[in-house]
C-alpha cells in the first residue's frame, strides 16, 4: 500500500514515469479495497460516536461520485470522475488510523523499506518530488522530542533536503517546518500551554472565514503579499515548474475569483459540480482545451484544496469538510491526556486553514497523511495515551521492543 502510494505521489515529477492511466486505478483502487478490508481486523466501534461526522462526509462525497455519472459526458469527464473520486474516497482509511498498532506498524514499514528506496528512486526524480516523496517524514517530526538522537538527525536531515531541493515549491517547505515548530512547543510549557493550544486551534479554525470576508470586501488580501513585503524573494526552480518564482506573488487570488464566478454562472453553489466536471477558467482553460481537444474552458482540479472540495460538493460538501475537522481537532484539545495529542490536534487545524491557500486533492501521500492525523485524533485509543506512553509509541516505529508492547496492548484491549 505504502509503496504504491509513495510512487503514485513523485510519479509526476519523474523524468521515468509510469503513464498507464489503467494500471493506477488498478492500484490506487486496490488500496481503496485494502482500507475497507482492513476495517474488520483494526477498527474499533467503540469510535462509531467521534466517527460519524466523517461517515457523513463520505456519504455525501459518495453522492456526488454517483451524480457524476449523470453528469459525465465525455472521456475526459469519466476520466475525471474515476480518477477525483478516488480522491474524495481516501477518508476510507480514517477506521483503520484509530488504531494504534496499525499506524505504528504503517510507518515503521515506509521508514524501513521506502525511505531507504529515495536513495536510488531520487535518481529518476525531479528536485521538487523530494518534497512530495518524505512526507512520511514531515510525520514524524510532529513527535520529535519523543524520537532517539539518531533519527533526530535523521530527520532533520530529510527536512533541510527538502528545503535545499526547492526553495520555490513553497507548499513543501511549509509542510515540514511546521510541523517541526509544532513539536518543540512541546519543549516549553508555556506555549504547550492547554489555553495557548486551544486557542491557536480556534484561530486556525475560524482565520479562513475571516480572510475570505476581509479578501471580499476588498479590505485586506492576505494572499497579496507583494504589497505588504519590501525586497527581492525570488528564488530559482527547475524547468519542469516554470522559472525563476517570486515568493510573494499572489497566484490565488485568480484562483478564487474563478471559482466562484464559475460556481454562480451555472448555479451548483450549494451541492457542486461532481468530480466529473470542474470550473471555469479563462486562465487556464484555453490551454487544457488545447491539449485536451475540448472546448469547455475548464479547469478539472486547482492548487487549493477548499476550491475543489467546493466545485466537486458544492457548500455541503465545505460544511462536512469543516465539520471533520471541528470534531477531530476538538477531541484533540479537550478530550485527551497528552501534551503531544493536544499539539497534534493543533497540526491537524493548521492544515484546516492551509486547505485554503494549497494542499493538492490528490491521491498522495499528503492526503493519505492528513487523513490518518485526523484517524488518530479521532480515536480513544490514541487520546488516552499519555505522553509516556506516546514516547513508547513513537519508539515503536524504530524499535521492535516497543512494537510489541504496542501489539500486546492492542489485544488486551480487543480481548476485553
Amino acid at each position: 500500500m505504502m509503496v504504491v502510494i509513495t510512487l503514485y505521489s513523485v510519479n509526476a515529477f519523474s523524468t521515468m514515469p509510469i503513464n498507464s492511466t489503467v494500471v493506477w486505478w488498478a492500484l490506487l483502487g486496490g488500496v481503496l479495497f485494502f482500507f475497507v478490508k482492513e476495517i474488520k481486523q483494526f477498527y474499533n466501534k467503540d469510535n462509531d460516536k467521534n466517527i460519524r461526522i466523517v461517515e457523513f462526509y463520505l456519504y455525501w462525497n459518495i453522492i456526488c461520485i454517483v451524480r457524476g455519472f449523470f453528469v459525465a459526458a465525455d472521456y475526459w469527464e469519466w476520466k475525471f470522475l474515476i480518477q477525483f473520486g478516488m480522491v474524495l474516497l481516501i477518508p476510507l482509511c480514517v477506521y483503520i488510523a484509530t488504531n494504534t498498532y496499525w499506524v505504528q506498524r504503517m510507518v515503521q514499514q515506509w521508514m524501513q523499506y521506502v525511505l531507504p528506496a529515495f536513495l536510488v528512486i531520487y535518481l529518476v526524480l525531479m528536485n521538487e518530488a523530494v518534497g512530495h516523496y518524505l512526507v512520511p517524514v514531515s510525520f514524524v517530526l510532529l513527535f520529535f522530542p519523543f524520537l532517539t538522537k539518531k533519527w533526530k538527525i535523521i530527520t532533520v536531515v530529510c527536512a533541510v533536503m527538502v528545503f535545499a531541493a526547492n526553495l520555490g515549491a513553497r507548499s513543501n517547505v511549509i509542510k515540514f517546518v511546521i510541523p517541526m515548530l509544532l513539536s518543540l512547543v512541546y519543549y516549553f510549557k508555556i506555549l504547550a500551554n492547554t489555553k495557548v493550544l486551544k486557542a491557536t486551534r480556534f484561530l486556525f479554525m475560524v482565520l479562513p472565514f475571516v480572510l475570505l470576508y476581509l479578501a471580499i470586501t476588498n479590505t485586506f488580501n492576505v494572499f497579496k503579499m507583494n504589497e505588504y513585503i519590501e525586497g527581492d524573494y525570488k528564488t530559482e526552480q527547475e524547468q519542469d515548474i516554470g522559472g525563476p518564482a517570486d515568493l510573494t506573488a499572489d497566484t490565488r487570488s485568480p484562483l478564487y475569483v474563478e471559482v466562484i464566478v464559475s460556481a454562480l454562472k451555472y448555479d451548483y453553489v450549494l451541492l457542486g459540480r461532481t468530480p466529473a466536471r470542474g470550473n471555469e477558467s479563462p486562465s487556464f482553460g484555453p490551454g487544457i482545451d488545447k491539449e485536451m481537444g475540448t472546448n469547455k474552458m475548464e479547469r478539472p482540479s486547482n492548487e487549493v484544496s477548499i476550491l475543489n472540495v467546493f466545485t466537486w460538493t458544492g457548500i455541503v460538501g465545505v460544511v462536512l469538510y469543516f465539520l471533520v475537522f471541528f470534531k477531530a481537532t476538538y477531541l484533540a484539545l479537550y478530550k485527551s491526556k497528552s501534551r503531544i495529542m493536544k499539539i497534534v490536534g493543533v497540526y491537524v487545524a493548521f492544515r484546516w486553514a492551509y486547505a485554503w491557500v494549497e494542499d493538492f486533492s490528490m491521491f498522495n501521500l499528503n492526503y493519505f497523511f492528513l487523513w490518518v492525523v485526523i484517524g488518530m485524533c479521532l480515536s480513544n485509543d490514541f487520546r488516552a495515551m499519555t505522553d509516556r506512553e506516546f514516547k513508547n509509541w513513537v519508539r515503536g516505529i524504530f524499535d521492535i521492543r516497543y512494537r510489541k508492547a504496542t501489539l500486546k496492548n492492542v489485544r488486551v484491549k480487543k480481548q476485553y
